[in-house]
């Protein structure tokens, strides 16, 4: 069955001081979104960008931006980033204790809106939130830090999803988040997996751009 399978670069492995370049290396290397982790030091233990870089990126790419919000109290800001420039904003289940609410304002200020599962959370925890969500981000590592491998049983984790998507009649994309290169690509898109982020995968590399065409190359059966 053909789907539509996006890679989204995530800029936290980047190059910052040539941004703007590693950015049009994957646009011309066919990447559909921008990802973008927004790390508080709360929720997760390491700070990285904010509301300004997102606003800046914005006017620098014509690709979506994604904003993952690997923060507390996600609810306070979700529509900022939307007003900044994002076009998806995704917040944590763990994080967020007015899940409904805030997907719903990141709706009403015109964006997709996300929620995303850690990886010790269980599928079954979205029970309620799934119908109010445009995707669901599934986290293959820990959040807080790039670079780190991806946990294998995330695979049957988006198995689950995707079956409880398909009996609600749901049109809820599926992300995956951590870990993600050309050797396991195939077995997430397989899975159930539609939005695949994948940083050092892409920026980690020598050639961003040949980097990210090996990735949509490696899906291409599902496409």
């Amino acid at each position: 069955m053909s789907r539509t399978i996006d890679i989204a670069p995530s800029i936290l492995s980047a190059d910052f001081s040539r941004l703007g370049e590693e950015i049009e290396a994957v646009e011309r290397g066919g990447a559909a979104i921008l990802h973008v982790d927004v790390m508080d030091g709360h929720f997760v233990p390491n700070i990285t960008v904010g509301l300004p870089v997102v606003k800046s990126l914005a006017r620098a790419t014509n690709l979506p931006i994604d904003a993952h919000l690997m923060i507390s109290e996600p609810g306070r800001y979700a529509e900022q980033f939307v007003a900044a420039g994002a076009k998806m904003v995704s917040i944590h289940v763990e994080a967020d204790a007015h899940v409904h609410r805030t997907l719903a304002s990141i709706k009403a200020a015109g964006a997709q809106a996300g929620i995303v599962i850690n990886p010790a959370t269980p599928v079954g925890s979205l029970e309620e939130a799934l119908a109010f969500a445009d995707y669901v981000l599934v986290m293959s590592v820990n959040p807080g830090f790039g670079g780190q491998s991806f946990i294998p049983t995330s695979i049957e984790k988006v198995r689950r999803l995707r079956a409880m998507i398909a009996d609600r009649k749901l049109p809820t994309r599926i992300e995956i988040d951590g870990g993600i290169d050309s050797g396991n690509i195939a077995a997430v898109v397989d899975a159930g997996a539609e939005i695949i982020v994948a940083g050092s995968a892409v920026f980690g590399k020598s050639d961003p751009e040949a980097a990210v065409r090996e990735l949509r190359e490696a899906t291409i059966q599902w496409v």
